[in-house]
């Protein structure tokens, strides 16, 4: 378990590649979301390597090593809380996040399956406290996004070894491909997928930064390739282009992306509905299969159970892996009941919690791609890479079954994600100005200053803060990242105006 460092770190500054150790980026409180992932992507999955990719019930078998990891990082994550509360500040999209947790919480009581529902409530609040709460409070030097990147590093260096050694998935209901340390292919392509986009993003940095990310971006495509997973490769290249488009369109419109994003299923819903032109036919275009291998036939199945309970649903994680008496086995049809979720993510949404549970949701991914925005307007390269990851998880719900599902893997990327918008959302003099202590109970009042003296003074104030956030970006993040922008120039006019010929200025004279 990592020990919780002071809330700063003390930086050395940039070495002469202007780069930093992974010692200090993932230090502090950081290193408890990077523990996270470590967990799911690869410690978990090599605890179960020995399950049978066909064995369900050793692969769905609660393991005694997780009931130990989660509580005790979410205590740690719990005690942090309660030191640094003071500090804590929930911008809007965790606090949708907090009301979807909310809501599953509250289902225990119409739930089918109370008991199941409730372990798994609080198995995923554990998982969400432990990653958002720490990556909150940790020092905004550091990077979870180059922690997330190592935690993938990993999981391809030790891919490679496992795929020389393992032989591929070759069974009769089942496409071939290689699933490294993990219990299906699919899993390998996700996992590379996000490993390939990371070390991309890695590869933008000078020095030994860009030899590490093209090495480990060349490994990671290769074990994509050989995952034989089409829908993984697919968006890899889908995604960051779809997010270089989007990014650029709001800089051009200063149109919200949630909005830009938005119209997207909405216009594909009219031109569905006018044409006839369906998903189906797109994977029988693909994949020479319109029913999406068999997902068709579930889908049909769970939209027929939602109109049974169209408002709050069945409950939180209590349709799917319930009991023998559970809906998806007593209503489902032949080998339907084998599944244990629907592959889709949005449709497990509104089957166990409604609409009502779709809506706050929705809310959530809404807002935390609003918030993208903001971040594209002060380091646009960070904003292409978050917003890559989110589409690269938002897409794949389409297909598989991922929001709040435990400690899914892409789970836990987009719960840091969301974390790491809620960390640079703002810039660094408004977090400063929100965080100015309050005057204390009866002391005396400061003298009025003279207004233009007042005016001068905040205007070099505002400069001055801009230029400390650009000096940061500077010191923290790649060339692209820090190129002066017109309105950076044009502060540091300002100031050099102000604290050259102050009299000049003066709006009095």
């Amino acid at each position: 378990m990592p020990r919780a460092a002071a809330p700063s770190l003390r930086m050395t500054g940039p070495g002469p590649e202007g780069t930093r150790s992974f010692a200090q980026a993932i230090g502090g409180f950081a290193s408890i979301p990077f523990m996270a992932c470590l967990y799911a992507t690869v410690i978990f999955p090599l605890i179960i390597v020995s399950c049978d990719p066909t064995d369900s019930v050793c692969l769905l078998e609660p393991r005694p090593e997780s009931k130990i990891f989660w509580p005790i990082l979410a205590a740690v994550a719990l005690v942090l809380a309660l030191r640094n509360f003071s500090r804590l500040n929930f911008p809007p999209h965790i606090l949708w996040l907090f009301g979807y947790l909310a809501l599953a919480g509250a289902s225990v009581l119409w739930a089918f399956n109370p008991q199941a529902s409730f372990v798994r409530f609080l198995q995923q609040t554990m998982i969400v406290v432990s990653i958002v709460i720490p990556a909150l409070l940790a020092s905004r030097k550091a990077d979870l996004m180059r922690g997330l990147f190592l935690c993938f590093a990993i999981a391809t260096v030790l891919n490679a070894f496992f795929v020389l050694g393992r032989p591929p998935i070759d069974t009769k209901f089942a496409t071939w491909g290689y699933p490294g340390y993990f219990s299906g292919k699919n899993y390998l392509g996700e996992c590379e997928a996000i490993a390939v986009l990371l070390a991309f993003h890695e590869a933008l940095h000078p020095g030994r930064r860009r030899v590490f990310g093209i090495l480990i971006a060349i490994a990671a495509f290769v074990l994509l390739i050989l995952s034989n997973s089409k829908t993984a490769l697919g968006l890899m290249f889908l995604t960051p282009m779809l997010a270089v488009a989007t990014l650029l369109l709001r800089k051009m419109t200063r149109i919200s992306l949630a909005l830009i994003l938005l119209a997207i299923p909405i216009g594909w819903l009219i031109f569905t509905t006018l044409t006839g032109f369906s998903v189906y036919r797109i994977s029988n275009i693909l994949y020479g299969d319109p029913t999406f291998t068999g997902r068709a036939t579930i889908w049909e199945f769970v939209e027929s159970e939602i109109s049974h309970r169209p408002l709050l649903g069945w409950g939180y994680q209590s349709f799917w892996l319930a009991g023998p008496d559970a809906p998806s086995i007593v209503n489902a049809p032949g080998w339907v009941k084998d599944m244990p979720n629907g592959h889709n993510g949005y449709l497990d949404i509104k089957v166990e919690l409604g609409y009502v549970g779709y809506v706050l949701f929705l809310g959530f991914i809404l807002t935390s791609l609003h918030a993208i925005g903001r971040i594209a307007e002060r380091a646009p390269v960070r904003a292409w890479i978050i917003l890559t990851l989110a589409l690269q998880v938002i897409i794949t719900n389409g297909l598989e079954s991922i929001w709040m599902r435990g400690f899914e893997m892409l789970w836990i990327v987009f719960l840091i994600l969301a974390a790491e918008i809620a960390r640079y959302r703002l810039p660094v003099a408004a977090r400063a100005v929100r965080r100015r202590p309050k005057p204390r109970l009866g002391a005396p009042k400061p003298a009025l200053a003279d207004p233009s003296h007042r005016a001068r003074s905040d205007a070099i104030a505002r400069a001055q803060w801009r230029a400390a956030q650009g000096a940061t970006f500077a010191a923290t993040h790649s060339p692209l990242e820090t190129a002066e922008s017109p309105a950076t120039v044009n502060n540091r006019l300002i100031l050099d105006r102000f604290t050259q010929h102050p009299g000049r200025h003066n709006p009095a004279r």
